[in-house]
C-alpha cells in the first residue's frame, strides 16, 4: 500500500490545551493513534500510562489488562493486533528486559506494535522513582539475533503525545515493534500539551490485504519490503511462526530462507534509514563543537549550550528525537567540518559509541557520562565542550 495517510478516529480522542505529565500525555497520543488494546503489569515510574488508559479505554470499546507479569503482557499485544486491533505494551528497566524475547519475536513475525519504556536509573531494581537512560542500547540489540527496531526519544510530555502517534504510524508502515523511550523526569514532569483536533492527526493506516482467502501469503513482501496483514477469523488461514520462515508462514529450516527473510528484516529499515531521521538542529551550522543529545538530557544541555555560547563559542546542538536508527548520514556529514562532538548521556556511555563508530576519528568526541538518579548539571557539559575545544 502507498503512503497513503488517514485521518485519526474522533471517538474518545481529547482536542485542546491540557496539563499533563508525559506518561498521560503517552496515553492520550496512544488512544488518538488509534490504540484499543494494552497490556501491561505495574512497574515505577510508568504505572501511570497503563492507569489512564484502564480509566480511559472502558468510554471508548477498548481492553486494557493487567497481566500476571511483563513476559504476558508482551505477548498478549500480538494477539491482540493479529487480531485487528492496535496495541501497545508499558513498562520500565525490569520490566523491558524481561520483555527482550519477545521484541525479538515481535520483529520476526512483523506485527506492528508500541513499546513503552520509562526508563530509570539501573542495574536490576536500581532506582525505581528516579531517572536514567541507561536502556537505550538495550533498545537496540536486547533481543538475539539479527533485527531492526525504530526507538523513539520524547523530550517533554507535548512530544510524548505527538511522538507515541509517530510511534503507531512507523509500526504500521514498516511492520515492526517501535520503542518508546520516555524516562522519569519526562513522564513524571507536568507542562502544556496541545491537542489538535482528531481530524488534523493523520495516521497510517494498517495494510490490510486484498488477497482472497487462499490465495494470501502472510509474509509475501511488498514494493517497501513490508507484507500486508490479514485479520484472524475472517477466513484467512495462515501460519505464523518465530522459526524461519518462507511466504506461506511455515518453518524452513536452511540458510537460503533464513538469508532470504532475515535480511529483509534488516533491510527494510537500513535501506530506508535517511527516511527515519528526526533531528532538531540548534545553531549546527557554522559550529566548532556540536552536542549531540536525546531525550529529558536534551533540555539540560540546550542550558549548557547557551552558556557555551554566551561566552563566545560556536557550539551547535543536534537533538535526535529517533536514536535508532542512528542518524548517520547527518553525524557523518557534520563530522567532517566540525572539531568536536560532546554527548552527555544518564548512563556511562552508550549511544557514543555510534557516535564514535560514525564519527571514525574524524572530530574530537566526549561523554558526558551521568549515572542517572538526576540529570546532568550544566556546568559539567559546558566543561567537557570548552576541554573538547583546546
Amino acid at each position: 500500500m502507498a503512503d497513503a495517510l488517514i485521518t485519526a478516529d474522533p471517538k474518545g480522542t481529547l482536542t485542546g490545551a491540557h496539563y499533563l505529565d508525559g506518561d498521560h500525555a503517552c496515553c492520550e497520543g496512544a488512544l488518538a493513534a488509534g490504540c484499543r488494546f494494552v497490556a501491561g503489569y505495574p512497574i515505577t515510574p510508568s504505572t501511570e500510562v497503563i492507569e489512564r488508559f484502564a480509566a480511559r479505554i472502558p468510554l471508548i470499546g477498548g481492553v486494557f489488562i493487567q497481566m500476571e507479569d511483563e513476559l504476558a503482557s508482551s505477548i498478549a499485544i500480538y494477539g491482540a493486533v493479529w487480531a485487528g486491533a492496535k496495541a501497545m505494551t508499558v513498562t520500565s528497566g525490569p520490566g523491558f528486559s524481561l520483555m527482550m524475547e519477545h521484541l525479538g519475536l515481535g520483529a520476526m513475525l512483523e506485527t506492528p506494535c508500541v513499546f513503552v519504556n520509562v526508563q530509570r536509573g539501573g542495574p536490576s531494581t536500581g532506582l525505581p522513582t528516579m531517572p536514567g537512560q541507561a536502556d537505550m542500547m538495550q533498545a537496540r540489540w536486547g533481543s538475539h539475533g539479527d533485527y531492526e527496531l525504530i526507538t523513539i526519544s520524547p523530550s517533554s510530555p507535548q512530544e510524548s503525545f505527538d511522538f507515541a502517534i509517530e510511534a503507531f504510524n512507523l509500526s504500521e508502515k514498516y511492520r515492526l515493534p517501535v520503542i518508546l523511550m520516555l524516562d522519569e523526569c519526562v513522564g513524571h514532569m507536568t507542562e502544556k500539551v496541545n491537542i489538535p483536533p482528531a481530524d488534523e492527526i493523520k495516521l497510517y493506516p494498517r495494510r490490510y490485504t486484498a488477497c482472497k482467502p487462499g490465495e494470501y501469503l502472510p509474509f509475501k513482501p511488498g514494493p517497501d519490503m513490508a507484507p500486508e496483514m490479514a485479520r484472524a477469523g475472517q477466513g484467512y488461514r495462515f501460519h505464523i511462526t518465530g522459526l524461519t520462515h518462507d511466504e506461506k508462514g511455515y518453518p524452513v529450516m536452511n540458510h537460503a530462507a533464513q538469508e532470504r527473510l532475515v535480511r529483509r528484516l534488516v533491510d527494510k529499515v537500513r535501506k530506508r534509514a535517511d527516511d527515519l531521521v528526526r533531528v532538531v538542529e540548534d545553531g549546527v551550522e557554522g559550529a566548532e563543537c556540536v552536542v549531540v543529545s536525546y531525550g529529558i538530557t536534551s533540555r539540560v544541555a540546550s542550558l549548557a549550550v547557551q552558556l557555551a555560547r554566551d561566552e563566545g563559542l560556536k557550539v551547535g546542538h543536534l537533538m535526535c528525537k529517533i536514536v535508532w536508527p542512528f542518524p548517520a548520514g547527518k553525524i557523518r556529514a557534520l563530522s567532517g567540518k566540525v572539531k568536536s562532538f560532546v554527548m552527555p548521556e544518564m548512563n556511562y556511555g552508550q549511544v557514543v559509541l555510534e557516535l564514535e563508530r560514525v564519527v571514525c576519528g574524524r572530530a574530537k568526541v566526549a561523554l558526558v557520562g551521568h549515572g542517572g538518579g538526576t540529570v546532568h548539571d550544566p556546568r559539567e557539559i559546558l566543561k567537557a565542550i570548552k576541554e573538547s575545544l583546546l
